[in-house]
Formats: C-alpha cells, structure tokens, sequence
C-alpha cells in the first residue's frame, strides 16, 4: 500500500491532496516548489504557525483573508502594525483570532526586516537544507521533524522569531521545496527542481 489515490487526471496524489479540490490545487502548484524570496517565505512561515493544532485545509480556505488582513504578508508593513492592528485582526472573522499567533506574527515581521543585516530569511532558512531527503513510500513514512528543522526552528528562535518549534518549522521545509516529502510513485515527486 502506497497511500497514493489515482485521481480523474490519472495523476496519483497522497490521500490528503485528493479529497479536497482547494488542497489538491495546492499540492499540485504550490506545496513543495521552492520559495526563496522574504516575502514568500514570510507568508508561508506566518501560515505555518496559525495552522498549528489545526487543519492545513482551514489555513487554504483562510488564506485570502489572510493575506488581506496581513498586508499581503509585506514584512515592512506588518512590522509597523500596532496595538489598533491587532485589536483589528482579533475582530476579523476571515481569520483564525488567536492573540498570541497575531503578535507573534508581528514580531517575525520585525524580526524579518532586521535579520536584513545578516543576509535574509531566506539565506537563514535555505542555510539548513539536509543533505540528502526522505523517499516516503507511505504517509506513516513521511516524518514530522528532522534534526535540520530542530537546529532551523532552534535558529529562528535566537533570531527572535516565536511558534516555530520543530515541527513547524518541517513543515516550512517541506512547503517551500527544502525537503521532499512527496510520496514515492505521486505525480509530484521530485518536481522541485531541488531533489532528483
């Protein structure tokens, strides 16, 4: 059993990309294509951590609101918001309200504008690509946490950035092509350009 559904297209996608159309649009042209640029990777670690302890499928269907609510995830402007911003943003039902991921996504905003001086989120995060990636054959085989996103969450952390444990931060790795995690057999595999 390989975990992977041959879906209309012929195409085979792992079980939880092919029960949902918006999931199977992202799995399909997103998850997994390399990010490099602040602002993407920005948006996608802030979206990381509001999915923590909730569906990845919630985070998709919110994403627009997100993004309006957030500045489109410009690390400037989400650095200058304030207090009348996050009373904003925990009245905003397109949202998920939870206080202490706003402020932290606030807080990665600034923490993203100062680590300019230090050459980038994106040369930080890419700095802890593993040398070699997981071939999972089945989801069981798809890991959580490796001691590359432990040492990247752990360097985050003393950059000042807050909810990037080591499992968000795999799960940043794999979002943004640092990993591949596709199944081995899915029509994704090894589509990042990164892996072979």
């Amino acid at each position: 059993m390989t975990d992977l559904v041959i879906g209309d297209d012929g195409l085979a996608r792992p079980v939880w990309a092919a029960t949902d159309p918006l999931l199977r649009e992202y799995y399909d042209n997103e998850w997994g294509l390399p990010v490099r640029d602040e602002q993407g990777l920005f948006e996608r670690l802030s979206l990381e951590a509001f999915q923590s302890g909730l569906s990845w499928l919630v985070i998709l269907r919110k994403r627009p609101a997100f993004r309006a609510a957030f500045a489109d995830f410009d690390p400037d402007r989400v650095a200058a918001f304030d207090a009348d911003d996050v009373s904003r943003l925990l009245a905003d039902p397109g949202i998920v309200r939870n206080r202490a991921k706003i402020e932290a996504t606030i807080g990665n905003a600034r923490a993203t504008v100062d680590l300019r001086s230090d050459g980038g989120l994106g040369e930080l995060i890419w700095s802890h690509r593993p040398a070699e990636t997981p071939r999972p054959r089945t989801a069981a085989e798809v890991p959580t946490r490796s001691a590359e996103s432990e040492r990247l969450a752990k360097s985050l952390r003393s950059k000042g950035f807050r909810f990037v444990g080591p499992t968000t931060a795999f799960a940043l790795m794999e979002a943004v092509g640092m990993v591949d995690t596709h199944l081995v057999g899915s029509h994704r595999r090894g589509s990042s350009g990164v892996w072979s």
